[in-house]
């Protein structure tokens, strides 16, 4: 006989307790213990044909297989998977609701010339046609099945297996097998591994879209994360017509790239060349704004790094950071009043990245700085100056990686001047149409700019 027993387990990490506790002593989180009921088999009902003897293979003697990747008719989708989808894999996407991730999969699902089949438990399939006439594109490879239990989706997916799976999303999906409501912690990760024990058995890729909690993580229990092959996220502002698709994990590729796309009302569509549309279009100069060169994956970017310096009004000066990690803000300040000598202790410090970019690059580091002296000074910095470096504890320009890469696309976008660390190791000769400024420290930087 089947014996149930109730576990509670971390959300985060997964740790199990035979009773609810606030702090996870694995990860101490708060309040992430929930419940979970689990049917357990007694040791008769397993048949003992189903066992088989295992042995080990030395990994030299091992065959390489190299992944073949298809191609999903999606320029952004196929750079951010690692070059297109890999058969048999399973892919997440997550994002906040209304962003547009089950409009980029349908715009996939009818773009691509391979069988496709969109499953849908929280839509119609009236509703689904709607948006597939505001989108455009018809294909007849493309077939809609709106339902919620899984065993009937598994019976009609094993009897005709299509090419590719779209199952919007795995928190509407719900088992027989397990004694829990649809969305619940345990029918996710009972469906996601029937799912991805389907994909792996029939060579299917499968695309899964999930929900986000608050906090902005998937809603779930981490395992899912672990499951599953690669994980994207679908970002931006719903008020804002930029959508920015990331990878967060991918078992097949580099997990560094970018794809951004334009909400219209037609559906997604891909943005040709990004850097002119972060780059704002000013008739006169101000001050306090700069243009910085950062690299997503193998995509060069010009963003434009925004700074007001004001004085503090009230006891505590202010720092905040939109799009830039407010702890290294903290550590450039630092490096400005210790290296430098400018003091900023007592004044405000706001910087934003125009577009409602997210950026890690610390080549991003010098394009910071300058914009801050530009506001705290009230000079401006002239026009057609890019900056490329990362900055260091001591108050060095660090060299930064792929320089051809980003002086390349400064030149086709029309920029004169790029600062860079005169650590960068590159050919002064071959390169024409732009001016290289180099420098090894900051304090140079700023005499060079504002005299």
């Amino acid at each position: 006989m089947a014996k149930k027993k109730t576990t509670f387990f971390c959300k985060s990490c997964g740790f199990e307790s035979p009773k609810w506790i606030g702090k996870c002593p694995g990860c101490e989180q708060w309040n992430t213990f929930a419940e979970e009921v689990r049917v357990s088999q007694t040791p008769n009902t397993w048949a003992k044909s189903s066992r088989k003897i295992v042995s080990p293979s030395n990994i030299n003697e091992i065959q390489s297989l190299e992944a073949k990747k298809s191609g999903s008719s999606d320029r952004e989708l196929d750079l951010v998977l690692g070059g297109g989808i890999v058969p048999g894999s399973v892919i997440l996407l997550g994002g906040e609701p209304g962003i547009g991730k089950s409009t980029l999969l349908l715009q996939m699902a009818l773009k691509s010339t391979q069988s496709v089949l969109y499953i849908s438990g929280e839509e119609s399939e009236s509703q689904i046609k709607l948006r597939a006439d505001r989108v455009g594109i018809k294909n007849q490879n493309c077939e809609v099945l709106t339902e919620t239990l899984l065993e009937n989706i598994l019976d009609y997916i094993k009897a005709n297996p299509p090419e590719v799976i779209v199952v919007d999303s795995i928190q509407t999906l719900y088992s027989e097998d397990v004694d829990a409501a649809a969305g619940s912690i345990t029918q996710i990760r009972e469906c996601a591994g029937k799912l991805l024990h389907f994909a792996k058995e029939f060579n299917v890729p499968v695309f899964l879209v999930g929900h986000i909690t608050k906090e902005g993580s998937i809603a779930g229990p981490k395992l899912l994360e672990h499951m599953v092959d690669t994980v994207l996220q679908f970002e931006g502002d719903r008020h804002h017509v930029y959508r920015i698709l990331r990878t967060l994990k991918n078992r097949f590729g580099s997990t560094q790239e970018l794809g951004i796309y334009e909400m219209r009302s037609g559906g997604l569509i891909p943005v040709d060349n990004p850097s002119e549309v972060w780059i704002s279009q000013r008739d006169e100069a101000l001050s306090g704004i700069s243009i910085g060169c950062v690299l997503e994956g193998i995509r060069p970017l010009m963003i434009e790094v925004q700074s007001l310096v004001s004085s503090a009004v009230y006891g505590t000066p202010q720092r905040s950071a939109t799009g830039f990690d407010l702890r290294r803000l903290n550590m450039l300040l630092a490096v400005l009043e210790k290296r430098c000598g400018f003091g900023l202790g007592q004044s405000d410090v706001f910087v934003n990245l125009a577009g409602g970019l997210r950026l890690e690059d610390p080549a991003l580091d010098l394009s910071m700085m300058a914009a801050i002296m530009s506001s705290y000074q009230g000079l401006n910095i002239q026009k057609g100056i890019v900056f490329s470096g990362e900055v260091g504890l001591s108050g060095e320009v660090r060299a930064v990686q792929r320089l051809d890469q980003r002086i390349n696309e400064a030149k086709k976008l029309g920029f004169t001047d790029m600062v860079i660390s005169k650590y960068n190791k590159f050919d002064n000769q071959s390169i024409t149409g732009i001016n290289l400024h180099t420098f090894g420290k900051v304090d140079e930087v700023f005499s060079w700019l504002f005299g």
